[in-house]
């Protein structure tokens, strides 16, 4: 079966999709999509000269998700994020499993756990993620955070590889005093591709 990835696609961006999409042929468990999954995004993300700058382009109004590959049976995508300086999600949850590799810059990630009285609450320290280093989300291993660029002065660009076509996937932002709200992400770019 097929798959669409845009126009701008690079020898290393197919490499990869390719190898994402054998592992997935697979069938493997979840635990060994992230774990594989993360070892094939680190490899991507360890050369910074494939991303076409049309999807790294940061917006002043708000952090930017550029889709970059959707699989033809909907079985993953792959998103460029791009954050200007001081750009941040709220708190939000994913729903499928996902893989955040650093491109470049800083991104600070804090964990949300719900507590007794039903808020939500920061789950230990944030963390920051560097160029070349990878995270795993998952409903089954921590799915609810907030994101921001960790630099105050320039753009700071994550991969992100998700277990559907994330742009469609009903998700759910999140208020402190415990407030739900659903979404639906879509992407930035101008043009998506029909998986």
């Amino acid at each position: 079966m097929s798959t669409t990835t845009l126009p701008a696609s690079t020898p290393r961006l197919s490499q990869f999709v390719q190898q994402f999409s054998d592992l997935l042929d697979g069938r493997p468990a979840e635990a060994e999509t992230l774990e594989r999954g993360g070892e094939l995004l680190a490899e991507l993300i360890a050369h910074d000269d494939w991303l076409p700058a049309e999807y790294a382009r940061p917006s002043p109004q708000r952090y930017q998700q550029y889709l970059l590959h959707v699989d033809a049976r909907e079985r993953f995508s792959v998103v460029s994020f791009v954050w200007g300086p001081g750009q941040a999600t709220p708190i939000h949850d994913h729903t499928v499993w996902g893989l955040v590799g650093l491109l470049r810059g800083a991104e600070q990630s804090q964990a949300y756990a719900r507590s007794a009285d039903g808020r939500w609450q920061p789950q230990g320290a944030p963390h920051t993620l560097a160029p070349g280093q990878v995270e795993a989300v998952s409903p089954s291993i921590g799915d609810v955070h907030r994101v921001s660029n960790a630099l105050a002065g320039q753009p700071s660009i994550s991969i992100h590889v998700y277990g559907a076509d994330i742009g469609k996937v009903q998700r759910s932002v999140y208020l402190e005093d415990g407030t739900r709200k659903p979404f639906v992400s879509g992407y930035s770019n101008p043009v998506v591709p029909a998986p």
